[in-house]
């Protein structure tokens, strides 16, 4: 997937997420880092009803420009759920587990994308 695609399914993603009230979502590019992917998507949710339903919301919208996920983590907790899209990787926490696992000073090195 070319930097631009990505970059458009980010936006489509955040979308997604803000439509089902997720919060402080931040949008890290990481491309200069890690082969990994090119963007970090990361956000937080007060409960697991709404992290799950952030997520349904993102699964149908991408699904309706044909891009899949390659895998999706910790959809039944919904304490941490991760969703690899490739060249983009989606993390919805709950309160506590963003706050310990604290992925933005992790990936300090990446650079913050305001859309």
């Amino acid at each position: 997937m070319k930097k631009e695609d990505s970059l458009e399914l980010v936006a489509l993603i955040k979308a997604a997420l803000e439509d089902k009230k997720i919060e402080d979502i931040k949008v890290l590019d990481i491309s200069g880092v890690s082969i990994m992917a090119d963007y970090f998507i990361i956000g937080s949710g007060s409960n697991r009803n709404q992290i799950q339903a952030a997520i349904d919301n993102v699964d149908e919208k991408t699904h309706e420009i044909n891009v899949y996920a390659k895998q999706i983590e910790g959809y039944d907790t919904a304490n941490w759920v991760l969703v690899d899209f490739g060249d983009v990787i989606l993390h919805v926490f709950d309160n506590e587990n963003r706050l310990f696992y604290d992925l933005e000073r992790i990936w300090a090195d990446g650079k913050e994308v305001a859309l």
